[in-house]
């Protein structure tokens, strides 16, 4: 079976991850997040934000990016920034992947961008806006995943989708 996991780069806004950890509940997804967090972890925007979903939630906490990188050495991940030239439905994803989002004020940082130029991709936009969302923006790749991947293992219409149909 698939597996997706959202990583969170410092993230500083409680609301943007609360609705990050509720989406993450609603899909399947695992979440990572990389510390430091611009608010404490008990954060009552957060909770909220995250409503009744965090009992259903796989989420693993970080020290830093070299933590991460040394307790997932093999992972398969994409970097979303609005630098790159690859938009995010120009790729196949595998079926385990590691899907990387930056802080809301200033995004991922440049070395980690340069040092994985082939694996960046952005969400097509206006030209001349800053941004989107964060929350929107992993919303749209968790979904662009799960859109290559049939839907495996959600319900619809009552029905558990398998990989077949």
């Amino acid at each position: 079976m698939s597996k997706l996991n959202i990583v969170l780069l410092e993230p500083e806004i409680p609301q943007n991850t609360g609705n990050i950890a509720r989406t993450c509940a609603a899909t399947g997804a695992s979440l990572h997040m990389i510390k430091p967090f611009g608010f404490e972890i008990n954060n009552a925007k957060l909770k909220r934000a995250g409503m009744d979903y965090w009992f259903h939630l796989d989420i693993h906490y970080y020290e830093n990016l070299d933590d991460f990188l040394n307790k997932n050495p093999n992972a398969d991940f994409y970097l979303f920034t609005k630098k790159a030239m690859k938009k995010h439905t120009d790729i196949t994803y595998p079926e385990n992947v590691f899907l990387f989002f930056g802080k809301e004020s200033c995004g991922l940082p440049e070395n980690l961008l340069n040092m994985y130029k082939d694996r960046c991709v952005r969400i097509p936009m206006k030209k001349g806006l800053r941004s989107l969302n964060q929350s929107n923006s992993v919303a749209i790749a968790a979904y662009e995943f799960l859109r290559q991947k049939n839907f495996e293992g959600l319900c619809e219409n009552g029905g558990w989708i398998s990989k077949n149909e």
